[in-house]
Order: C-alpha cells, then structure tokens, then sequence
C-alpha cells in the first residue's frame, strides 16, 4: 500500500542528499516519479545537497496543487508512481493533504524531506500537517553537530554574524559564515544561551585576554 512518509531532520543530517538517493533508486526499477522543492538555496527548481549533488526539480509555490499536477500528468497518459517532495517545511498544510489525499485515493508513494522547527523553535506550518498526516515519520540517522560536539538539535539563523531569534519565519540563507543571512545548527544548550560558534570562540578569546591581564 501507498505511504506518506516524513523524513525529518535538521540541517546537515542528509536529508536533501536522501531524497535524491530515493528519486534515483525508485526511477532505477522503472518507476515514474516527479520531484519537488521549494526554496532551495541554489535557486528555484533545483535539489541541491551539500555534497555537491544537484539535480533539476519542480519548484512548490503558494499556488501549487499537487492533485491538480498529478491529474495533469494522468490524462497525458503519464502514470505517476511516487512523488519525492523535499523542503517540505515550507509546504502549505492545505498542499499536505493534497500529498495525503494522493496517497489515499490515487495509490501514489510520497516522501517527504525537511526539518521540523524554524530558527525560533517553532514548528513549521507544513511540517506540522506532516507530522501529523503521516503514515511514518523518520528522524534521519545522520546526525548533525552543534560546534561542542553534541548532537544539534536546533537550526539557528544569523543576520551579520549575530543570532537572532525574532524574524520572519521563511528567509533563505547560506551555511556559509559570510553571508548576510546564515544558518547553523545548534544544540538545544547553545541555542537557548544563543552562543553560536563565532560566539564562542569572541568569548573564549575575552575570556584568554582577561587571564593574560596582570
């Protein structure tokens, strides 16, 4: 039987890495599928891992009815067998029971890619739905690391080098420290202290400068 499946997990854990693994292994046995993304930081209609792995992909917006696309591709005469759907946090709930009801009524496999909570630690609205539509919900093995060594937890944004916890919910950013909007992976410890790694070490080196004094 179909199943809607949630693959969640934070930043680094994989998870745009798996949902192209899957796309690959499923189109590998012959099986049709269409994948989808939103907001994906290498630009619109791609998948992009941060291995380096990168693919084309039909990019999500408000208007998107996944009933509709899947209906489309049916009369064409293109049975669809599976969906793979990644950056799933910023789906609508309304385009999550879309996925739910294409599993139900049409017999299609979705699976689902994203991280459940946004910089502030609330759940995103399409996240959410999922956790609460879905056949299965699979926390990624893959685990990512806050910059103690423990497993992060916690996505993290900053805005010039500084962590901020007020925003809006959607901003695409970069890993990378030098961009204006950034994003790093937390434990719950470090994300409630707000001490990112640049933090951290501006403090370890205050923290030198005050024993080296006389």
């Amino acid at each position: 039987m179909a199943e809607l499946v949630f693959f969640s997990g934070t930043m680094d854990s994989g998870k745009s890495t798996l949902a192209l693994q899957t796309d690959y292994n499923h189109a590998a046995r012959g099986h049709t599928g269409l994948v989808f993304t939103r907001n994906d930081r290498a630009g619109a209609a791609r998948i992009s891992s941060r291995l380096g792995l990168e693919t084309t992909a039909r990019e999500v917006d408000d208007d998107t009815d996944f009933w509709e696309l899947v209906a489309d591709e049916r009369l064409r005469g293109c049975l669809i067998d599976y969906l793979v759907c990644d950056e799933a946090q910023f789906y609508s709930p309304a385009q999550v029971e879309q996925l739910a009801r294409l599993v139900d009524e049409v017999e299609i496999d979705v699976f689902a890619f994203g991280i459940t909570t946004d910089f502030r630690t609330r759940l995103f609205p399409g996240s959410a739905r999922l956790l609460e539509l879905a056949d299965r919900t699979e926390i990624l093995q893959v685990q990512a690391l806050c910059w103690c060594g423990r497993r992060a937890t916690h996505q993290a944004r900053t805005v010039g080098g500084v962590m901020v916890v007020e925003g809006e919910q959607v901003v695409v950013g970069d890993t990378a420290s030098s961009a204006v909007v950034a994003y790093e992976v937390l434990c719950r410890r470090h994300h409630m202290r707000r001490m990112t790694a640049s933090a951290a070490r501006q403090y370890a080196m205050s923290d030198e400068t005050r024993l080296d004094l006389p």
